[in-house]
C-alpha cells in the first residue's frame, strides 16, 4: 500500500476525482444515503490516500484541522475503504496512518471523530472512547469519540 497525504490545494485533478468517486461509491451508493458529500470542508483539510500496487485509490480519510469540524479538536473523517479490499485489515492500517498523519501535521493531541455507531468496537481498538454523545447523521446512528493524546 502506498500512502499519500496532501493538502487540498496540492491534489491533482485526477486525485480529487478519484476521492470523490470513492466517497460517492461508499457513502451515497453503498450506504444508500443521498447527501452532498463535498461539504465545503475539503478546502481546509489534508487528504490521506491509500493506493494499491496498480495506483488505484482503495482507502481514504480526511485529516481535519482544529476549528473545522470541532472547535477544540483535530479530527479524522470520511474514513473509507473500497468494497474490494474490505476485511483485509486495511481499515485498521488506514486509521493508524490517519492518526500518524494527524500527529505529524498537528502534533500529538487529542483527536475527535464522529463514528458510525456500529463501528464502536473497531474505533475502541484504536484508542478512541465514546464521550456519550450519540446523534443521527443522514439517517445513520453516530457516536462522538475521542482519542486522548496522553492515554497512559
Amino acid at each position: 500500500m502506498n500512502w499519500i497525504c496532501k493538502y487540498f490545494e496540492e491534489l491533482s485533478l485526477k486525485e480529487l476525482y478519484e476521492i470523490g468517486r470513492l466517497r460517492q461509491e461508499v457513502f451515497v451508493l453503498e450506504q444508500n444515503c443521498p447527501y452532498v458529500d463535498f461539504d465545503g470542508k475539503d478546502y481546509l483539510c489534508y487528504h490521506l490516500m491509500g493506493m494499491d500496487d496498480l495506483g488505484k485509490l482503495v482507502a481514504y480519510s480526511r485529516i481535519v484541522p482544529q476549528g473545522v469540524s470541532y472547535d477544540d479538536y483535530v479530527s479524522i473523517g470520511r474514513v473509507i475503504t473500497s468494497e474490494t479490499v474490505r476485511r483485509s485489515g486495511l481499515g485498521q492500517a488506514l486509521m493508524q496512518e490517519s492518526i500518524e498523519a494527524c500527529e505529524k501535521i498537528f502534533g500529538i493531541r487529542d483527536i475527535k471523530i464522529g463514528a458510525q455507531s456500529y463501528l464502536l468496537k473497531f474505533y475502541n481498538s484504536l484508542g478512541f472512547e465514546s464521550n456519550g454523545i450519540d446523534y443521527l447523521e443522514d439517517g445513520i446512528p453516530h457516536t462522538e469519540m475521542i482519542r486522548k493524546a496522553d492515554r497512559g
